[in-house]
């Protein structure tokens, strides 16, 4: 009897871990639909797409559980709920600077979205250089017999912050000691470069920007009166050239 209770009790602990899982994964899945949607979206109607790339991970449990350690919080499920904030993760690399902060508003105005914290890295790097954008969003998972909320950890970063980013935690790793001064100095002047770029590039691309609205402005033409079927016909063209409409 006690062996047979024993084995349906770590049958109901494996399915409420594997239940507390696939919930992250269906946030993350959620989230990364919300994302490609606005990527589409600007495709389509803005003719720019300031999203160049779009990465995803899920935490394993070993690093999980790793990180409850290191925090000490309670071995439950609602306690590393609570504690563990960045058990799904997103990634957006974008173009320009602008970009960031134009794709976080987007995200935060959606009504099924709630922020629960926005951390700046951009307007205040840390004291090593690093310039991010995060963002812990809540957003709500319906499975079959209940509702969740489920907390995923947005960052947004330009390419040059992501490049600086990557090599310097790859630094990190492979050095597997504490980093002498000297080369803490070059990895902070590099991020002050990366930076340098950054803005660089956005004033570029805000002359070219100004540059073809002044085009457009030019050459802006007004269709006769009456011609409503040259109208329709520009409309059934855009219609299948963009979105393959027929």
């Amino acid at each position: 009897m006690e062996k047979t209770l024993d084995l349906n009790n770590l049958k109901a602990i494996k399915i409420e871990l594997t239940r507390f899982m696939m919930a992250y994964k269906f946030a993350l899945d959620e989230m990364t639909t919300k994302i490609n949607i606005l990527k589409d979206e600007f495709n389509y109607i803005h003719d720019y797409n300031p999203i160049e790339h779009i990465n995803s991970r899920l935490k394993s449990p070993e690093s999980i559980f790793r990180k409850v350690q290191r925090k000490q919080c309670d071995f439950t499920l609602e306690s590393i709920k609570t504690t563990i904030k960045d058990i799904a993760g997103i990634r957006i690399t974008c173009s320009f600077i602008s970009d960031i902060y134009e794709i976080s508003g987007m995200i935060t105005n959606q009504k099924d979205i709630r922020i629960i914290e926005y951390k700046d890295y951009i307007k205040n790097p840390k004291p090593n250089g690093y310039q991010s954008l995060h963002m812990i969003v809540e957003i709500p998972i319906f499975m079959s017999d209940r509702e969740e909320q489920i907390m995923v950890e947005i960052q947004i970063r330009t390419i040059a912050m992501d490049f600086w980013a990557s090599l310097e935690h790859k630094i990190y790793y492979k050095y597997n000691k504490e980093i002498p001064q000297k080369m803490l100095d070059e990895l902070k002047e590099s991020a002050d470069m990366a930076a340098h770029l950054d803005r660089k590039m956005e004033g570029i691309h805000k002359e070219i920007a100004k540059m073809k609205r002044a085009e457009e402005a030019e050459d802006t033409f007004i269709l006769p009166f009456g011609s409503g079927s040259n109208k329709l016909k520009l409309l059934e063209t855009f219609m299948e050239n963009q979105l393959g409409i027929k």
